[in-house]
């Protein structure tokens, strides 16, 4: 099958380490991709399970598949979360194709992207936008306090805070959570210029664009790999959810962005899903001479 090449994929909460974790699912989807930038943005480990000693080969075959993936030329960056945290301390060391971030900003056709996990809110929702609108170092001191307040947790012999643990725990609160975990992403992000946020954390893949004093940013969220399988992926100057149970191992092809698609554009797409569906009727035919 001929990979798809695209500029940027964004994946977060694979939680590796976990029963949950959809490990072959995931593998299946990398495999299909070839795309310039990986961001891994947070909880792609579970650090706090490892002392359950449950990693099974499917997992440790996707830590293989993105070390393969970055050798081959792809940039990994990882960005840490509430559940990798423990991997902060290794912030802005590269290793080739491969580094590790707390936040990413990157420019994309003329337009500014902020990449982040979204547990820098889980502390106080209100103080944590005022924070975040500091910069840099509003961010780090949101980073450390969510440092500081899960470590006095695990001492009382408590959960960490998770903002995604609590719109599960009570479903009657998800939507509110939901919307302001979004309404301090945009906000913040406007704040300081960006034109997309790009958040994992809340296990709640979206796009929505939202207007403010005539300026635009839109929220994405990749989802996760433990319930509903999704990431993000840009090519052709837009953003799109890949979505595996409804998706697959499609093209990335969209009915939607015709009007807009340049003619060079639309032709290697054409091109593509031809291919695609040669290659299912090539298995159904082989399947009845079987």
């Amino acid at each position: 099958m001929k990979k798809r090449r695209l500029e940027v994929v964004v994946i977060s909460d694979v939680h590796l380490g976990t029963p949950n974790c959809h490990a072959e699912e995931l593998m299946a989807y990398l495999s299909s991709i070839e795309p310039k930038k990986l961001v891994l943005n947070g909880d792609i480990l579970d650090v706090g399970q490892f002392n359950n000693h449950f990693f099974p080969a499917s997992h440790l075959k996707i830590l293989k598949k993105i070390i393969s993936m970055a050798s081959k030329g792809t940039e990994v960056i990882y960005i840490t979360g509430n559940q990798d945290e423990k991997l902060r301390k290794f912030s802005y060391t590269r290793m080739g194709n491969l580094s590790i971030q707390d936040n990413l900003v990157l420019n994309m056709d003329g337009r500014k992207a902020w990449i982040f996990h979204g547990d820098v809110f889980d502390i106080s929702i209100p103080q944590s936008k005022r924070l975040a609108k500091m910069g840099d170092t509003g961010f780090q001191i949101l980073l450390h306090s969510n440092r500081v307040l899960n470590w006095f947790f695990t001492k009382l012999g408590k959960e960490k805070y998770s903002l995604s643990g609590k719109i599960k725990s009570n479903a009657k609160n998800a939507e509110k959570y939901s919307n302001l975990f979004k309404k301090n992403a945009v906000e913040t992000a406007l704040y300081r210029g960006y034109d997309y946020v790009i958040c994992g954390h809340i296990h709640q893949p979206e796009k929505e664009t939202f207007e403010k004093k005539n300026r635009k940013c839109t929220y994405l969220n990749s989802g996760d790999w433990v319930e509903n399988l999704t990431a993000l992926e840009y090519s052709f100057k837009r953003w799109k959810i890949y979505n595996y149970s409804y998706d697959k191992l499609s093209p990335f092809f969209a009915d939607e962005d015709l009007k807009s698609m340049e003619l060079s554009d639309l032709i290697n797409s054409l091109e593509t899903k031809q291919e695609f569906r040669q290659k299912q009727k090539q298995g159904e035919d082989e399947s009845i001479d079987a």
